[in-house]
Formats: structure tokens, C-alpha cells, sequence
């Protein structure tokens, strides 16, 4: 029985959790301007052309290497990777090529994760539909 204690403490931490998140939220407000404006310092990218180079054959310590390269070049030069040129990326691997721009977007870096719980619109829009069915019945 004495198991059950910690138990019920953590439900009622959860349920005033919930609460007080319910609240929070209504005085929440989203400024898409600005949520773009974010994504976009800080190189958020990056992880996508370490993985946009491993499907093209790289192995991922290579990658690894290339992407702390291009990072370091677009640092010095106050830009992000999407603003290098195909050039400036290509100094760095070979295997880079025109199609990288549709990787190093927001929207590109999302699109990337189409599977199961990944971050792909209809992903996101599958996840949405079942959780709702799922609070339906």
C-alpha cells in the first residue's frame, strides 16, 4: 500500500500541472513572423545536411566533419547554410548538389522526417486525426 502514495502525488502534480498549462495557454500568443525569424538564426539545419550527405553515401563521421566545416564558414561569414552558394557548399563535399536548397529550409528540414511521429505536415495532420478520434470515443 505505502507504494500507492507516491502514486497519487504524482497525479495531482500531473492534474494541477494541466491546469495551470490550460491557463497558461490562453494567454499564449503566436507570431508567426517572428517563429520564422527564430528558426532561422542558429544553423537549425544543419542536422539535415548531415543526413542529406549520409543518404547520398557518405558515412555519418564524414558528414559530421563537413557539416562543422560549412557551419564554421557561414559563421565567419554571418550567413546561414542556406545563403552559402552551391559553390561555397561544395568546397566542403562534391556529393552536395542544387537540390540541398530544398533541404535547408524550415519547411525542407520538417518534410524530412516522413515517418511515424516525425515532423512532416502529414505526419503532424495523422497524429492530429488519431489523437482526436482517440478523445472521440
Amino acid at each position: 500500500q505505502e507504494d500507492k502514495e507516491p502514486l497519487f502525488d504524482t497525479v495531482d502534480t500531473l492534474i494541477d500541472t494541466l491546469r495551470i498549462y490550460a491557463d497558461m495557454m490562453r494567454g499564449v500568443t503566436v507570431k508567426p513572423e517572428a517563429m520564422r525569424a527564430a528558426v532561422l538564426q542558429g544553423f537549425a539545419t544543419a542536422t539535415d545536411l548531415a543526413d542529406y550527405l549520409v543518404k547520398k553515401g557518405l558515412p555519418f563521421r564524414d558528414s559530421h566533419e563537413v557539416v562543422a566545416l560549412s557551419v564554421r564558414y557561414a559563421e565567419g561569414r554571418g550567413v546561414d547554410l542556406a545563403d552559402l552558394s552551391l559553390e561555397e557548399l561544395q568546397q566542403f563535399s562534391q556529393l552536395i548538389e542544387q537540390d540541398i536548397y530544398q533541404v535547408l529550409t524550415p519547411e525542407g528540414s520538417l518534410a524530412q522526417r516522413d515517418h511515424v511521429g516525425g515532423t512532416a505536415p502529414n505526419q503532424v495532420r495523422a497524429q492530429i486525426a488519431r489523437h482526436k478520434a482517440r478523445l472521440a470515443s
